[in-house]
């Protein structure tokens, strides 16, 4: 309110002492000399009746309970708390990191090179369809990667081998969003290349991974599924930990909640980077962070995950 007064007092368009100020080049010598002083003197007391006015508002709030948005922001001590994902994601670079692991990053934004084509997609597979993939406008050939295996090429090209890296980040499908499933979600990656890799190092990776994070009690379950960056792949499932095997909706009744996919690395991916497949072998999975966060913490909803209830959020 008392903005609004000085604006109109002395805003510099339309303030009422300011027009009189003005207005002062147009009067005669004479008047100049009377009705001057008499302005200014004018001008000084509203000035100082609004600063004595502010001063006693700004007294009156002392000690009170009172929002000041232009003071600037000082933290009084509450300190905030990792996410469960993060949480997840830094025990397995802990295990994978004792295990001799590269932890790598990559970009969001990605070529469709990268994405597909190198992983062994070509332009006319399915997985390419509007119904997973965030195509960005106006960047012909740009997406915003739907799993971190776009690190396999670039890591296989950079590194030769031997090699073994893990890949944690966040990825984008254009998925219907339920309980088990969102649009955004996390992944971590991992693949190993060099001589004499075989199925039998894979289902040993995999137990670790799961005996590391839900204990000694947790089965694995793989099944044979088709993946076209892998060959053979299978589809890996842990025991249900929401529901004790029991059946429940987020495991869909099974008692086994799919977490990975896992294979040995295509021959024609190992050729993207560079190797020669007759004497070089590799296997790769990918991991849904989020789904084993929800394993571990017994969240059945992968909504949750992305909302800003911080009830949820400073439980971990």
């Amino acid at each position: 309110a008392l903005e609004n007064i000085e604006l109109e007092l002395f805003g510099r368009k339309l303030g009422i002492v300011t027009g009189y100020l003005k207005a002062i080049k147009d009067l005669t010598a004479e008047e100049k000399r009377t009705i001057g002083p008499q302005l200014n003197a004018l001008k000084g007391e509203l000035q100082t009746a609004l600063l004595n006015k502010k001063a006693e508002c700004i007294g009156a709030q002392s000690g009170k309970d009172v929002l000041d948005a232009t003071e600037p922001y000082v933290n009084k001590g509450e300190r905030g708390t990792l996410h469960p994902v993060t949480i997840i994601q830094n025990e397995l670079e802990d295990l994978f990191t004792q295990l001799g692991y590269l932890v790598l990053d990559g970009p969001e934004l990605e070529s469709e090179y990268y994405n597909f084509e190198s992983l062994n997609i070509p332009a006319d597979h399915p997985a390419r369809d509007m119904q997973d993939t965030f195509y960005v406008e106006n960047h012909p050939g740009m997406l915003m990667r739907t799993q971190t295996s776009t690190m396999q090429v670039r890591a296989m090209r950079t590194y030769g081998s031997p090699l073994q890296a893990i890949v944690p980040g966040r990825c984008f499908r254009n998925e219907a969003t339920d309980a088990r499933h969102d649009h955004t979600f996390y992944q971590l990656e991992g693949f190993v290349v060099g001589n004499n890799i075989t199925f039998s190092h894979l289902k040993g990776i995999l137990e670790a991974t799961a005996h590391w994070l839900y204990g000694a009690q947790a089965h694995v379950r793989l099944r044979p599924k088709c993946y076209p960056f892998v060959e053979p792949g299978v589809s890996g499932e842990v025991t249900c930990m929401l529901c004790e095997q029991k059946g429940c909706r987020v495991c869909k009744q099974t008692g086994f909640l799919e977490i990975f996919g896992a294979g040995m690395i295509h021959p024609h991916v190992l050729v993207e980077g560079g190797y020669d497949p007759k004497a070089i072998s590799g296997l790769a999975f990918g991991f849904g962070l989020t789904r084993l966060t929800m394993l571990k913490y017994g969240i059945t909803d992968i909504r949750l995950m992305h909302g800003s209830d911080m009830s949820f959020l400073k439980q971990f």
